[in-house]
């Protein structure tokens, strides 16, 4: 990790649905503070640092609670990971997972998720059937699985308001992987289903978001993470 002071990360991505496969990457996901003192400058810290090899993302705790409140799909996995995966775990990382569901709302999540599945589709479409190379086809598949899962995460965390990370039966999403990879419009119906699933659903989350619960908790973590010049 290239922070200090970081609150919470863990083990995200394929691992953490349980899609690896040999040679897999090891996505991680964290979330720091930055030293309270540093936003009263002209300019403020750094937001986000990211490494590769190994792939490492981790976000300040502001932004990390703008994207959670705004329903992104890949923040919000981190406070819904399942123990064994995270490798760093504070007093402040376990407040800010017991609030987890003030930070959903309704047609936040719905959007982000069917966003960004309907996002993947278009990748699929605009590739089309996949008759070149294998790693071509090893990315549609890969784009096909996660078009899959993000349906059904969302569409789960939409109507129970419960996120479970890890997939069911994670042999046939690559199944649906290489089947899309051969034909993308295999795809199509399935994000169809989940479009009319998403409208024929009441929520059981908010209209709204509740950000009192994570405003309180960021100015702990700036309390916390206050020190004087010279001290």
């Amino acid at each position: 990790m290239t922070a200090e002071n970081v609150l919470l990360s863990g083990i995200v991505g394929s691992t953490a649905y349980g899609l690896a496969r040999a040679g897999s990457d090891v996505d991680r996901l964290g979330m720091f503070a930055a030293p309270t003192e540093d936003f009263h400058g002209l300019r403020g810290p750094k937001e986000t640092h990211v490494t590769t090899r190994p792939d490492n993302t981790l976000h300040e705790a502001a932004k990390w609670c703008r994207l959670a409140l705004s329903g992104n799909p890949t923040v919000t996995e981190l406070v819904w990971l399942p123990d064994e995966l995270y490798e760093v775990r504070t007093p402040l990382g376990d407040e800010l997972i017991g609030i987890r569901t003030t930070l959903l709302s309704a047609k936040r999540v719905r959007d982000a998720y069917l966003g960004y599945a309907t996002g993947q589709f278009k990748r699929l479409y605009d590739r089309g059937n996949s008759s070149s190379s294998a790693d071509t086809r090893g990315r549609t598949a890969k784009h096909a699985r996660h078009l899959r899962r993000l349906c059904h995460q969302g569409f789960e965390l939409y109507a129970t308001g419960v996120l479970t990370v890890r997939v069911e039966d994670p042999d046939d999403y690559h199944r649906f992987g290489e089947q899309v990879a051969a034909d993308a419009m295999v795809a199509l119906p399935l994000l169809q289903r989940y479009e009319a699933a998403f409208d024929e659903t009441r929520s059981v989350l908010p209209d709204q978001p509740d950000e009192a619960p994570a405003e309180a908790w960021l100015r702990r973590v700036r309390a916390a993470y206050y020190t004087r010049s010279g001290s």
